[in-house]
């Protein structure tokens, strides 16, 4: 933790700006000078950098095709692609010795988690308009199913105001104990335990960042999709 506050001293004064938040700059900071050297080196057959940011969007795209269908991927393709590139980047900093993860922080994840929520009902208004409540009263709609639905009503009222809450620590939490792993197990085997649990930790970065991803994907799609 000392190591990446000084890191962070470099830059900027920690005492004002979080470090996570430095950190979360820098991240997209990454990804925008990425963006800027595929954008000036495109090739009709892609090579090198190319081809491996090309194969990243083309899973992304098909997650959403097969989520939301091919209408609404093209439309959230920007939206989803760039949350799934900057929780990646965000876990993979914290591999590297001396940085910091931004996501194993609550707050940034937060920030994350809240606009998708927002934008998971404003779409699911602009879609459907006042017709998009019907998606909160479960399947039957009848006067004598009142106090079934009125039941559902609530369940699924709390069941959309918590998914912001497991957005978030769903991914602080695992950054965090990955984080504490390796510095446990860094103090009694300084190289191949280490080492290993390295390994582990970029399996972990790409899981949560896919599982971040799909989550993302799945509310949007319930927001537009017809209620049943």
């Amino acid at each position: 933790m000392h190591e990446e506050k000084l890191l962070s001293d470099i830059f900027i004064n920690v005492h004002t700006v979080p470090h996570y938040v430095s950190y979360a700059f820098l991240a997209s900071l990454i990804l925008m000078a990425t963006a800027l050297m595929v954008n000036r080196s495109l090739k009709l057959v892609p090579t090198g950098l190319q081809n491996f940011m090309e194969a990243i969007s083309e899973g992304v795209l098909n997650l959403c095709e097969e989520n939301i269908g091919h209408h609404w991927a093209k439309h959230f393709f920007p939206l989803i692609g760039t949350v799934a590139l900057y929780v990646a980047v965000c876990n993979f900093m914290g591999l590297i010795p001396g940085f910091y993860s931004p996501t194993s922080n609550i707050n940034n994840n937060v920030a994350l988690a809240v606009p998708i929520f927002l934008a998971t009902h404003v779409y699911g208004l602009r879609v459907h308009g006042i017709g998009y409540f019907k998606h909160f009263l479960g399947p039957i709609r009848s006067l004598p199913a009142l106090p079934l639905m009125m039941l559902i009503f609530i369940i699924e009222l709390i069941g959309h105001l918590v998914r912001p809450v497991t957005l978030s620590v769903r991914l602080f939490g695992n950054m965090v104990a990955k984080h504490i792993i390796l510095l446990v197990l860094a103090g009694l085997s300084p190289w191949l335990i280490p080492t290993l649990i390295l390994a582990l930790g970029t399996l972990v970065s790409v899981i949560q960042a896919f599982v971040f991803t799909l989550l993302t994907t799945l509310y949007l799609a319930g927001a537009v999709e017809e209620a049943h």
